[in-house]
């Protein structure tokens, strides 16, 4: 273990949390999350994992001005469902986005280039979403921490191998947290979500 993995287990640990808690200071300990990981990952030769921790410190600059900003009308961004035509355009971009980057992870010598290829597209897709405060976001994560637990013990990063399951924990209390959110906000949903 080195001291990025280390570092990069803390952050992402405590990132995660706050994410859960709809804290806005999710995203700079994210940020320092995604800056560790980027080295860890560099020197393990998984380099779309090494790429996607650039792209999340871009998509945490941007998650961090929207939770600050919220909507808008000013008030503060409502966690919320993906529309049909969301899904409908992350999904096909993701597919497409999927194969072109497992094509070029295998040009390039990458270590797992299938796996490093959908698990950096769903976990873009997946941070995209929070940056919306979109609740599919925590199935998304629960899926790739799910294959990360894999992909890293395959690359002998046991330590962040083994911080997936605990993300997968605190992305069920995520959903069930953002889920209550929701109903909070439209009360009359909520009473209609009871009843069934």
């Amino acid at each position: 273990m080195s001291f990025w993995e280390i570092a990069g287990f803390a952050a992402g640990a405590v990132s995660v949390w706050l994410y859960v808690r709809q804290n806005v200071w999710a995203w700079p300990v994210g940020i320092a999350n995604s800056l560790c990981w980027f080295v860890l990952f560099s020197s393990a030769r998984l380099y779309l994992d090494a790429g996607l921790q650039l792209v999340y410190v871009v998509l945490g600059l941007i998650g961090w001005i929207a939770w600050l900003r919220g909507d808008r009308q000013g008030g503060q961004l409502a966690v919320r469902r993906a529309t049909g035509r969301e899904i409908a355009v992350l999904s096909g971009i993701g597919l497409v986005a999927t194969a072109v980057l497992w094509r070029a992870m295998v040009v390039a010598g990458d270590a797992a280039p299938l796996a490093d290829a959908a698990t950096a597209v769903v976990s873009l897709t997946a941070q995209y979403m929070l940056t919306r405060k979109l609740l599919g976001n925590w199935w998304c994560w629960i899926a790739v921490d799910l294959a990360y637990v894999v992909l890293y013990t395959s690359q002998g990063l046991y330590l962040t191998a083994a911080l997936q399951p605990l993300f997968i924990v605190m992305c069920v209390i995520g959903l069930r947290q953002w889920r209550a959110s929701m109903a909070a906000a439209d009360p009359g949903r909520s009473a209609t979500v009871a009843a069934r």
